[in-house]
């Protein structure tokens, strides 16, 4: 079964010029613009110049143009008629002509031809022979038509498909909207270029050719020649309108009347530019950037039908980038609220060592991991070590008030009990949607003693003087906003050279683990901390403990009594 136009042009051509003794045969296909007609096939051996026919007018006065424009047959018997009716024709010696169109339903699309060396009436069976060919062939070339139209169905639909993942797999645009354009070539473009609006001009952010070598070409002309902001076409031009701009086909005219000078014109051609289509990113009535696909050595020209899969492309890469700008604005302000709330230095007396540490997580929002020191005025050292659960600004905004009350509530009274049940009674005035776990803790060197109040926080562990590890400091207690609670506290000695590491989950937690097993790992792990100063021991202690695979913050905390 012929699967082709070629296949189904060469066995018509040569198989009917076989059947019926014509001298030459021909089939010509009706092209998209309506205007021109195409050889599709000529048998083997006809005397045609057939790079001279590859293409010609439908209003030219030839047997096959006749045939389609009618949608008639066409029997032209005579040598002298023939030359008087298709001047335009080569003279083969023919003495007769039968041309039969081909339809697809109300449409003429092609046209069959057989030239024969005599003066020949076709009998009723060959007429018959001929129509039921034309038949056959116009509903082949429907089925492959029908076919071919399928299969570019499903290759968009498959590139959006694709595309949509890439716009998905990061919120770095710059990376996403590369292995776009990269999807683009060479399957819809030669090349395609990606341009965003920076600071009020375009910058291009993306750019893939077909051709590696060209994409250095393809940069230096928009780095060189940027387009005219005020040019009545171009990237500009479409991303002032927000309308989609077509250019079915570049001329020489074009490329000359468009250069800016001899260079500029040089490195136009150098590209091969043959038809070209710029689409706008649009998002929220914005216009972001533009896309642009040309067609270079492909020799494609664009259609309205390429327009469109283009403006679909560019729909969602601009959701995509619409939503980074939104991240990033979103991740600024709660980074900044991180910073500004997350102590950068702390400092302690003579009588304390302290070391902390703190890693965001791989990924790009903040947490709301938060810990302080504060060192009273009586000697005592007050620390506390929390987690708001979630991300986001929402978490830093949330970590930002509850470290705010924690120093306020110090400043009156800094017990672990009173601290814990003014912050029960603050959530159960003011409604709040995070949880908040919270740890802390008050070391009095007059006594000896370290008093631990938790709000549903993992409990710190001791490193004693020598080398003992107490690893259950537990003081019960829900997290805060939960519900309104006794709050209980819990003491420990700790004595000049103990050392306490209080930490948030991300240290210990990993996938498939229970948590109390990260618990005995840092157990394990806490001796390596004796005798070495805690700045030094502290990121050895971390990377031993921790999982970096793990998608959380960690917070650390680790302060030694001197004396």
């Amino acid at each position: 079964m012929a699967d082709s136009v070629d296949a189904v042009s060469t066995i018509v051509v040569n198989h009917g010029a076989e059947a019926l003794g014509a001298i030459v045969a021909t089939m010509t296909l009706l092209c998209d613009d309506g205007e021109t007609v195409r050889m599709a096939g000529l048998s083997r051996g006809a005397p045609i110049d057939r790079d001279a026919w590859r293409t010609f007018p439908l209003s030219a006065r030839t047997p096959s143009g006749e045939a389609i424009r009618t949608g008639q047959r066409v029997v032209v018997i005579g040598h002298d008629a023939m030359r008087q009716r298709y001047p335009d024709i080569p003279d083969v010696g023919a003495r007769a002509i039968v041309t039969l169109p081909l339809r697809s339903g109300a449409c003429t699309v092609g046209a069959i031809a057989m030239l024969f060396a005599d003066e020949r009436v076709l009998e009723a069976s060959e007429v018959e022979f001929l129509e039921i060919l034309a038949d056959t062939c116009a509903q082949t070339l429907d089925r492959i038509a029908a076919q071919l139209d399928a299969l570019r169905q499903s290759r968009k639909l498959s590139f959006l498909a694709d595309a949509a993942a890439e716009l998905a797999s990061s919120l770095d645009y710059e990376v996403t909207l590369n292995s776009v354009a990269k999807l683009a070539v060479p399957t819809f473009a030669d090349w395609c270029a990606i341009d965003v609006v920076d600071d009020g001009r375009l910058r291009r952010v993306a750019v893939a050719h077909v051709d590696p070598a060209k994409v250095r070409l393809a940069t230096e002309l928009a780095e060189r020649y940027p387009p005219d902001p005020d040019g009545p076409h171009g990237a500009w031009h479409v991303m002032r309108t927000g309308q989609s701009e077509l250019i079915e086909s570049i001329t020489d005219e074009i490329v000359a009347a468009g250069a800016v000078d001899a260079e500029h014109e040089r490195i136009i051609r150098a590209l091969h530019l043959r038809s070209a289509l710029t689409v706008p990113l649009v998002a929220r009535d914005r216009v972001l950037g533009v896309i642009t696909w040309v067609a270079a050595e492909s020799e494609r020209h664009y259609t309205e039908e390429d327009v469109t899969l283009a403006e679909e492309l560019a729909k969602r890469a601009a959701v995509s980038l619409d939503n980074s700008e939104l991240h990033s604005q979103t991740l600024a302000a709660a980074v900044q609220l991180q910073n500004a709330v997350l102590p950068h230095h702390l400092s302690v007396s003579d009588g304390w060592e302290l070391a902390l540490h703190y890693s965001p997580a791989g990924r790009t929002e903040v947490g709301g991991d938060f810990y302080d020191v504060i060192e009273l005025d009586d000697g005592r050292m007050v620390m506390f070590v929390g987690d708001v659960m979630g991300r986001g600004v929402a978490a830093a905004a949330a970590m930002a008030q509850v470290r705010a009350a924690i120093r306020a509530y110090v400043a009156l009274d800094p017990s672990p009990d009173v601290v814990l049940s003014r912050l029960d009674t603050m959530y159960d005035l003011y409604e709040a949607e995070q949880l908040v776990t919270l740890l802390y803790l008050v070391a009095d060197p007059a006594t000896d003693q370290l008093v631990v109040g938790n709000a549903g926080h993992p409990p710190p562990l001791v490193l004693r003087r020598d080398g003992s590890v107490v690893q259950h400091v537990h003081a019960d207690g829900a997290p805060l906003n939960v519900v309104t609670q006794e709050r209980s506290t819990t003491s420990v000695v700790f004595g000049a050279g103990d050392t306490l590491v209080a930490f948030t989950d991300g240290l210990i937690e990993r996938r498939g683990e229970d948590i109390t097993a990260g618990q005995r790992r840092l157990g394990r792990a806490m001796p390596a901390l004796a005798g070495r100063p805690l700045a030094d021991a502290l990121p050895v202690l971390v990377a031993e403990v921790g999982d970096p695979s793990r998608d959380d913050d960690v917070a650390v905390l680790a302060i030694r009594r001197i004396h």
